[in-house]
C-alpha cells in the first residue's frame, strides 16, 4: 500500500509532532499509552519526521503520552455516567482516542479541518459508531450533529486546540456547548500566558517546525474564570495528568507541583454544564 502524504502546515503540522511523540512513547516497553495504532500511523505517512522535528524526545514523548491518556481517563469517567454518551472529539487530529477508550456502546464524532479529515477517513479503521465531519470547530454547526445529546448524554474534548484560537471564539465554543449540551462535560487544555507569548514572536521552533501563534492563553490559577463564558457552566475542575514512568515521569511529575515550572506544559481542566440549561 503506498504511503499517504500530509500536506499539511500552520496549526494543522502539528498533529504530526504530537503524533511523532505518542507513537515512539506508544513503542516503549511500559509505555504510559496503550496505542498499538500510533506507529502504524507514523509507517503510513510519507512525511520527513525526523529530519522536519529531530530524533524523538522521551521527555516529550511520556509527557504527549501522559496528555493523551489524561483525556482518555476524563471521557471514561463520563462514560461510567453515560456509557451511551456521544464523545465529540474538536481537533483531533490523528489522535486514536475512539480505540482506546471504546465501551461498545459509545458514538463518536470528529471535527475536523478537511485536509486533516481526508486524512482520517484516509488511514484510520472505521466503525459504523464513528464519523468525520469536515468542519470547523469554530462553526457552532457541529453541534446540530449530535444525535440525542440530552438522553445520551455528551462529552467534548479539545486536544491542542483552543491555544490557537482566538479568545472570543473561545469563549464562544464554551458558552454554546454549556448552552446545548447540559448534563455533559468539556475536556481541555491550555497554555499559560508567558510560553503562549513566546508563540507570538515566531522564534519557538521544534526542530524545523515554528510552534504557530497561540492567541489563547490562560493561567493555570485563572481556570476559575472559565465559569464566567456562560451561566450553565456549573463546575471547573482541574485534571492531574497520570503517573508516568520512571526518572522522566518523576521529572513530569516534580514539574506540574512547581509553581515556577508547571506553566511550561498545557494544564488540563474539565468543565461540566448544568442539567438544565438556564432560560
Amino acid at each position: 500500500m503506498a504511503r499517504v502524504r500530509p500536506m499539511l502546515s500552520g496549526v494543522p503540522e502539528t498533529l504530526l509532532w504530537t503524533l511523532y511523540n505518542r507513537a515512539h512513547e506508544a513503542a516503549q516497553r511500559y509505555a504510559v499509552l496503550d496505542d498499538p495504532l500510533a506507529p502504524r500511523l507514523l509507517e503510513a505517512l510519507d512525511y520527513p519526521f525526523e529530519e522536519r522535528f529531530g530524533r524523538p524526545n522521551a521527555y516529550y514523548a511520556q509527557l504527549q503520552g501522559l496528555r493523551s491518556r489524561c483525556f482518555d481517563l476524563a471521557v471514561q469517567e463520563y462514560l461510567l455516567e453515560r456509557p451511551r454518551a456521544t464523545v465529540v472529539a474538536l481537533g483531533d487530529g490523528l489522535e486514536t482516542g475512539f480505540w482506546r477508550v471504546d465501551n461498545g456502546t459509545l458514538n463518536w464524532l470528529s471535527v475536523e479541518l478537511p485536509e486533516v479529515a481526508e486524512l482520517r477517513r484516509t488511514l484510520l479503521p472505521t466503525s459504523e459508531r464513528m464519523r468525520v465531519l469536515d468542519r470547523s470547530a469554530t462553526d457552532p454547526a457541529w453541534l446540530d450533529e449530535i444525535e440525542d445529546p440530552r438522553g445520551r448524554g455528551v462529552v467534548v474534548t479539545t486536544q491542542g486546540l483552543l491555544m490557537y484560537l482566538r479568545p472570543p471564539e473561545v469563549r464562544a465554543i464554551l458558552a454554546a456547548c454549556a448552552e446545548r449540551l447540559p448534563g455533559g462535560v468539556l475536556v481541555m487544555d491550555s497554555m499559560a500566558r508567558r510560553p503562549a507569548r513566546h508563540t507570538m514572536t515566531g522564534r519557538w521552533k521544534v526542530g524545523g517546525m515554528t510552534i504557530p501563534p497561540m492567541r489563547w492563553a490562560m493561567d493555570p490559577g485563572e481556570r476559575h474564570k472559565l465559569l464566567g463564558a456562560h451561566p450553565g457552566i456549573t463546575e471547573v475542575r482541574a485534571l492531574r495528568l497520570p503517573r508516568g514512568r520512571g526518572a522522566t515521569g518523576e521529572l513530569i511529575r516534580l514539574q506540574a507541583m512547581l509553581p515556577g515550572l508547571r506553566a511550561l506544559t498545557p494544564a488540563m481542566t474539565r468543565l461540566r454544564f448544568g442539567d438544565t440549561a438556564p432560560p
